[in-house]
């Protein structure tokens, strides 16, 4: 959301009534998938919604990092690339909305046991915003040590990690109650021992 009116740019979005229409659309967009998220969280699951936007989230931001490639590295304005970004950045931002923005939040509240509940969150949500800070203010250094298309290509890489993880260690939590977190998280390491 910051950097928006910069990728476009870099993308070849070149008047600024388009670059302004299109970070609209981002808005846009992020506005109605956060909605439609909260219809979902509850029928589908924190679980299988995180697996769902991560998988997104990898394909919008490979073919984001594709189409800022083939702009940078073409010496001819490309059409096709300059749409492929636009689109692949408005499919970024729906899948980032409608699971992991979301779930994120709800998840981190749901997980610690009610003893630690006001530590945990606190941790979670200094965590969230210093990562949040990190990257908004490494994000031109990265581009320009690596290429804007090769800084995508890193997100995305680094999203693979996190549906991994999702995969592996995050239990569903759908329908349960809070005093059952902590079984629900043991369950999960004794599953683990019982394995090994």
């Amino acid at each position: 959301m910051l950097y928006g009116p910069r990728i476009f740019k870099k993308a070849g979005v070149t008047t600024k009534d388009r670059l302004l229409l299109a970070t609209i659309g981002t808005g846009l967009t992020k506005i109605t998938f956060l909605t439609i998220s909260t219809f979902l969280l509850d029928r589908v699951g924190r679980r299988r919604l995180l697996q769902i936007s991560v998988a997104g989230m990898i394909f919008g931001l490979t073919i984001l990092g594709f189409s800022l490639t083939m702009v940078e590295y073409s010496s001819e304005k490309l059409v096709w690339a300059l749409s492929l970004s636009i689109v692949a950045t408005y499919t970024y931002v729906a899948f980032f909305n409608v699971g992991l923005a979301p779930v994120t939040w709800v998840y981190s509240s749901e997980i610690f046991p009610l003893r630690l509940r006001a530590q945990g969150n606190s941790i979670g949500v200094a965590v969230n915003r210093g990562m949040n800070a990190a990257i908004s203010m490494s994000f031109i250094s990265i581009y320009k040590a690596i290429t804007i298309g090769g800084a995508f290509f890193l997100f995305a890489g680094m999203s693979v990690v996190a549906w991994v993880f999702f995969y592996f260690c995050l239990p569903e939590t759908k329908g349960k109650a809070l005093e059952e977190m902590e079984m629900v998280f043991s369950k999960k390491s004794d599953d683990k021992t019982v394995a090994t």
